[in-house]
């Protein structure tokens, strides 16, 4: 039959769909608005079906607080190349999961996917991405936080960024700083007590295979692992580091020397490289 350009217009403002898929659709709808949706929904779907075993090792990482930055999301959008990852389409989407992520807060990567964004939830969003892109869209990435005071940060390549959480309120700049030390120092934990206790036994275990290796006595063994173990502290967590923009004074250090009541109470970090 004969499809009408501004019937394709129409279409594609409905669903979001490339125009050439609009047409094919409508055809196969006989000019059925709601047919050719559905027809767009399922082929989406297909593609999504037939990619979900490829990598999404490229996409957005977007980091966001609220207006008085007490409340604030960490969200990746993945997939398969850069190409795809630097197109506005993409990041546009990206930026619309983030901010709908930011105003409903859900409590989990399964929550998010089921909030919905417009007339679709966000699983249905990307998936529609997916068809239109031909390539695999996923949330490779979701966190959210909660604290009197948040800075973040997101590095400029877009592909890595971070909320970190204080005790209280502290100047903007500050908060910043300390996203970005973490951003680039990738701490495991704030301090060495609440440092996972599946990390410590995995670094002991390393520790204790390398000095029996280097020849010490057995009963020198624990005594050096656990030094070595202090010494993973201090380059590992985030309050022994070195605070990177000086080189001389922890980050504690510096954090005292903002406001000698400030702590860190947690933080999100997420790099699509790691």
């Amino acid at each position: 039959m004969d499809i009408k350009a501004t019937d394709v217009a129409k279409l594609r403002q409905m669903t979001g769909a490339g125009m050439m898929d609009c047409k094919n659709a409508l055809i196969e709808a006989n000019g059925d608005f709601q047919k050719a949706s559905d027809i767009i929904r399922e082929k989406g779907k297909l593609v999504a079906a037939k990619r979900a075993d490829r990598e999404t090792t490229e996409g957005a990482v977007i980091a966001k607080a609220n207006a008085n930055a007490t409340e604030a999301i960490l969200v990746c959008l993945g997939c398969e190349t850069d190409f795809v990852a630097k197109n506005e389409e993409f990041k546009a989407l990206a930026n619309k999961i983030a901010e709908t992520a930011l105003v409903n807060l859900p409590a989990d990567l399964e929550a998010l996917l089921s909030t919905k964004m417009g007339d679709n939830t966000i699983q249905e969003a990307i998936t529609q991405q997916t068809g239109k892109s031909g390539e695999k869209h996923s949330i490779a990435f979701y966190n959210k936080l909660s604290a009197p005071f948040i800075g973040s940060y997101i590095h400029m390549t877009g592909k890595v960024a971070t909320i970190v959480g204080f005790s209280k309120v502290i100047d903007a700049v500050v908060g910043k700083e300390i996203a970005m030390q973490i951003t680039a120092m990738n701490p495991v934990s704030v301090s060495k007590k609440d440092c996972p206790q599946s990390i410590i036994d995995k670094e002991l275990e390393i520790y204790r295979i390398q000095i029996r290796e280097e020849g010490k006595p057995e009963n020198m063994i624990e005594q050096i692992a656990q030094g070595k173990l202090n010494k993973f502290f201090k380059e590992s967590t985030l309050e022994e580091q070195i605070f990177v923009k000086d080189g001389k004074i922890t980050v504690t250090e510096y954090l005292k020397s903002v406001d000698s009541e400030v702590k860190v109470t947690g933080f999100w970090r997420f790099s699509l490289s790691d």
